[in-house]
């Protein structure tokens, strides 16, 4: 496993150098314990999730209306952001703006730099987890401590989050006792594999952690623009201790999380922890607006690539995502590989599409991910705002066909152009091949990928002597 460590407290594992799915995946499938692991947690969860939702007559009004609050938002999204910066300033926050991970991580490093502090405590955040936050820190002298329990576990392992909800879905109770006896500070001699248990010695570690630190980071589950408003949900009450207690936080949002009002919020209070928890309702939901008394409040706004996979008409609905991972709990290909073998922070149909758009496609692992999926469907069923992603993988598929028909093409005209007597072979091949497909003095359409070029412009018939005939001839 590439970066790689035991230690307690070391630096998350990155995933740079990760191997394309395939490869991942065929290493995962023989790990029986992680498959029977993966299978007894998505199982449950998913009937859980069945239920919650049948609870609800116009559960698909909701989701329906979801939707098209994301797609309106989405449409409109310089205006809701411009809003939003506003109403956080206004009431006392500053926002800061970052292109890509590497600013965000900067700005939040000078931030933490700025108060003298060298640990923080974390509210679990998948954005963070996007940037890389916790590795920048690190090399800085910065100390980040994971708050959520199965974060906790997912760093005390020197392990990778493995899914969006339960980051450590892929480690069952015995493996995780060992993980806290062997890693875990003060772990009690006695501690067995009970649940109760290993919650109350993470309880005990994290307490002084929570009381000591001055600076906390977080992400957002969402923020409501016309009242400069950030939402964070969860279910152990750490989110909360983090969000209060601390002199500064810092909040990092990817810039697709953003409502317009406070009524449409109501919705995704609805659809989220139904499709994520099984919940009727997140046990702690915290809301806070701007700065509060006694605290220091910086936002900042994450572009990463979201700006560019909103301008794929068809790519760009990956950005309704509300982070549930209901489409992880139902996909058997995740079931089977687990949330490693994407080499992406999002796992599973999601990360599918997510990745490769927010991360730009060229690598063997984002080149990968559109096939990582059998395109059964089950994953459009279960989402919450009616993300079509086996609408998204094919389309996503077909671009990288395209890019392979280029990268062909090139390699191909490389060789040629490489030899006097290849190209020369060429151009008489393709000037015969013109004029036989030539009529009234044009080329009407050329076959192929090649239709594309007369299906907008006129292709003129090649002359019947090349300039290099000529040239040889005079």
């Amino acid at each position: 496993m590439p970066g790689h460590h035991d230690t307690a407290g070391a630096a998350m594992p990155t995933y740079v150098g990760m191997p394309a799915f395939p490869d991942a995946a065929r290493a995962a499938v023989r790990d029986t314990q992680l498959r029977r692991n993966l299978a007894h947690a998505t199982t449950t969860i998913r009937a859980k999730r069945i239920t919650a939702v049948g609870e609800l007559a116009d559960w698909a009004e909701l989701r329906e209306t979801g939707k098209q609050i994301k797609d309106h938002t989405i449409e409109h999204l310089g205006h809701y952001l411009r809003l939003l910066e506003e109403q956080v300033t206004a009431r006392g926050g500053t926002v800061h703006w970052a292109r890509d991970a590497a600013e965000a991580n900067q700005v939040v490093t000078d931030l933490i730099k700025a108060t003298g502090e060298t640990e923080v405590v974390k509210v679990k955040s998948m954005a963070t987890q996007e940037i890389g936050l916790n590795e920048a820190l690190d090399a800085a002298g910065i100390h980040a401590y994971e708050t959520d329990l199965a974060e906790l576990i997912v760093q005390l392992g020197g392990d990778r989050p493995s899914h969006i909800l339960v980051p450590a879905i892929h480690r069952n109770r015995a493996e995780i006792r060992e993980i806290f006896r062997r890693e875990m500070p003060g772990a009690p001699e006695d501690l067995t594999d009970d649940p109760a248990r290993l919650a109350e010695a993470a309880r005990g570690h994290l307490r002084e952690r929570f009381l000591a630190a001055k600076v906390a980071v977080s992400g957002a589950n969402f923020a409501v623009a016309e009242t400069g408003s950030l939402v964070v949900v969860e279910s152990e009450g750490n989110g909360r201790m983090c969000l209060t207690l601390p002199e500064t936080l810092i909040s990092v949002m990817g810039i697709e999380k953003v409502l317009p009002t406070w009524r449409d919020l109501e919705v995704f209070l609805q659809l989220l922890p139904r499709s994520s928890t099984a919940e009727r309702m997140n046990p702690y939901t915290s809301v806070w607006s701007g700065a509060t008394e006694g605290q220091t409040f910086h936002l900042v706004l994450v572009d990463n690539g979201r700006t560019a996979t909103r301008d794929d008409e068809v790519g760009r609905q990956a950005l309704r995502c509300i982070r549930c991972s209901a489409c992880l709990n139902v996909c058997p290909v995740y079931q089977r590989a687990g949330g490693h073998a994407y080499g992406s922070p999002y796992p599973g149909p999601i990360g599918a599409i997510l990745s490769p758009q927010l991360r730009g496609a060229g690598s063997p692992v984002d080149d990968s991910l559109p096939y990582a999926s059998t395109l059964c469907g089950a994953c459009f069923e279960a989402c919450p705002v009616a993300i079509d992603i086996p609408e998204v993988l094919v389309h996503l598929r077909s671009r990288a066909v395209h890019r392979r028909t280029e990268r062909a093409a090139m390699r191909f005209a490389a060789w040629t152009l490489r030899s006097p007597t290849r190209l020369a072979f060429g151009q008489r091949l393709a000037g015969t091949a013109g004029r036989v497909l030539g009529r009234r003095g044009h080329i009407g359409r050329l076959p192929g990928p090649m239709a594309r070029w007369t299906d907008t412009r006129d292709a003129p018939v090649p002359p019947t002597e090349t300039f290099r005939d000529w040239w040889n001839r005079r």
